[in-house]
């Protein structure tokens, strides 16, 4: 019977993890490709899941992620108590450099944005707050992978870390190089890792022992001047680190 119940639950979380930033909206088909689970299988679990409001239906065909979950997942006390400790902060950063302000945790071999505070005349972005980034790419997935020990290093280099653009580093030496330059100057310079269109700027969240939990970014044009932004988003970050009982 337990083992039963896992293979349920299993599956369960295997048609949510079908969701993602490209994928919004799915069919019981898309859903049956997606995890390799038969299409009767995907339909008892859709009904259940929807009957719980981890679902919505769309248009009467679709799926999306339903607002329960959203409001489930909300309650994380590694997303909830840093997010309010920290927002507040991310308001003034924003309001005195009127860039993109994010605040970043890691999620296995991602970066996930569980908050961004962005203008209307900010740099357009890749990424959303609740989406995720590869680890490798990102500002503050670099800040993590830093301060994520020598075991998260090796499961990123045995992913097979993507090129996306000229300047993102994925060569075993060249991150090394990186992620040591991060942990001595406490900040790290991402100029078009991600797209050909923008730098990030990011710098370590630590909590009451010092361990870095969470990174704070901005994200701005990369015909930008961002070299005035950095003073400014240390000083956010030790800020919150305060807050968070960190010296």
């Amino acid at each position: 019977m337990k083992s039963t119940t896992r293979g349920m639950l299993a599956r369960a979380a295997g048609v949510l993890s079908a969701f993602d930033a490209h994928n919004r909206t799915l069919t019981q088909s898309d859903i049956s490709r997606r995890t390799d689970l038969p299409l009767p299988t995907v339909h008892r679990i859709c009904a259940e899941l929807a009957r719980l409001g981890a679902l919505e239906k769309v248009d009467g065909v679709k799926f999306q992620v339903g607002v329960r979950l959203w409001e489930v997942g909300s309650l994380a006390p590694r997303s909830h108590g840093l997010r309010e400790i920290a927002l507040p902060v991310m308001e003034d950063l924003y309001e005195s450099t009127h860039e993109n302000v994010q605040l970043v945790v890691r999620e296995g071999l991602e970066a996930l944005y569980i908050e961004r505070i962005s203008g209307r005349d900010a740099v357009r972005l890749k990424g959303r707050a609740g989406g995720r980034l590869p680890i490798h790419a990102s500002s503050g997935g670099l800040v993590l992978l830093a301060h994520g020990g020598p075991t998260l290093l090796t499961d990123v280099l045995d992913a097979g870390p993507q090129r996306l653009t000229e300047n993102t580093v994925v060569s075993e030496n060249g991150l090394r190089k990186l992620l040591d330059d991060i942990r001595r100057n406490d900040f790290v310079v991402c100029n078009k890792f991600l797209d050909e269109v923008t730098v990030a700027i990011a710098a370590p969240l630590r909590s009451a022992d010092g361990t870095v939990v969470a990174a704070m970014s901005v994200a701005l044009s990369a015909d930008t001047d961002h070299r005035p932004l950095v003073p400014a988003l240390r000083t956010a970050a030790r800020t919150v680190s305060r807050l968070l009982g960190s010296g």
